[in-house]
Order: structure tokens, then C-alpha cells, then sequence
């Protein structure tokens, strides 16, 4: 795998689950917004759905199957409660899990919320290309996942190696 020398700006889309809030309340969806934004990558498109399997399944579909689209984040749905369906909504879509991640959230969660990151279905995974990072719906957990884990793992600077490099070789 090799690194570039500078950044590789991806086109990234970002997705809220959320019952009861609105875009113009959507912190966590400002926060993923503005911080890939300033690390020079591209917003492609965003999106706030309340939280149905099938309506979720549709959008990343759609987004997946867009060859301009190189990742998606989503946040909202990983939790207990009843309306928690974003793992079953989206993890059938996926060509390859990356548990790593989801372990490596909680892992790093627990110095913030303690035994209480247990409680997180976060996980990411590869669909027709195409990375999608499923996420709590909390601001601070999205700003953990971003920038503990996501953030180095889309700089195509990241050494020893990252997931932005990976790109051109998931065809293969």
C-alpha cells in the first residue's frame, strides 16, 4: 500500500437517523459535515430519515450504486432502544464487514461514557466500493469516530497505511 504526499479529497455523503429531529437541529450531522469539510474532503450529498429500514436501505443504495460516491457516514440508529434499526437496515448491503471498527469505537468510548459504550452497534463496512461508517446519534460520539478512527483512516496520508489508498484496489 502506498501514501500520498498530499490529501486525496473524498466525496462523502452523510446520513442522519433520526425520529425526532429535524436538518436545522442535526448537530451530529453539522459536526460530520463541517469536519470533513475542513479536512478538504467533498460533500456529495446529505440526507435526514427517520428510522426505517427500508427508507435507510434505499437511500445508501442509492448512494452506493452513485460511481462518485466514495464513503458515507451515518449517524443515529445503533442504540437498544425499539426504533434502533440501522444495523439491520444496512449491514446487508455490505460486501465486507470491518469489525475492527466497531470494536475500536467502543474501545476508545469507554474513556468518555465508561461501560456504557457497550451499548453501541456502531460499525463500518465496504458496499460496491464504497465505505460506510455507521455511527451513534450523540455530536461527541460522532467526534470520537471522526477524530480517533475515520479521520487518519480517509487521509491518504496516514502511515502505515489507510483506507483512502486502499480505493483503486477495490475493484480487484
Amino acid at each position: 500500500m502506498s501514501h500520498a504526499d498530499a490529501l486525496i479529497p473524498l466525496h462523502l455523503c452523510v446520513l442522519t437517523v433520526s425520529d425526532s429531529r429535524t436538518l436545522a437541529e442535526d448537530r451530529s450531522g453539522d459536526y460530520l459535515v463541517e469536519a470533513l469539510t475542513q479536512e478538504g474532503h467533498q460533500l456529495h450529498d446529505r440526507a435526514l430519515l427517520p428510522d426505517d429500514r427500508y427508507r435507510l436501505r434505499a437511500q445508501v443504495s442509492q448512494w452506493i450504486a452513485d460511481p462518485a460516491v466514495d464513503g458515507i457516514l451515518v449517524t443515529g440508529g445503533t442504540g437498544f432502544t425499539g426504533r434502533d434499526s440501522t444495523p439491520e437496515a444496512l449491514l446487508p448491503l455490505l460486501d465486507k464487514e470491518m469489525p475492527g471498527f466497531g470494536e475500536l469505537f467502543r474501545h476508545v468510548s469507554v474513556e468518555e461514557v465508561g461501560t456504557s459504550s457497550l451499548q453501541s452497534r456502531a460499525f463500518a463496512g465496504l458496499a460496491n466500493q464504497t465505505f460506510l461508517f455507521c455511527l451513534p446519534g450523540s455530536t461527541s460520539a460522532c467526534r470520537t469516530a471522526w477524530e480517533k478512527i475515520i479521520r487518519a483512516q480517509l487521509d491518504a496520508r496516514t502511515r502505515p497505511c489507510n483506507l483512502a489508498t486502499l480505493r483503486p484496489r477495490l475493484k480487484e
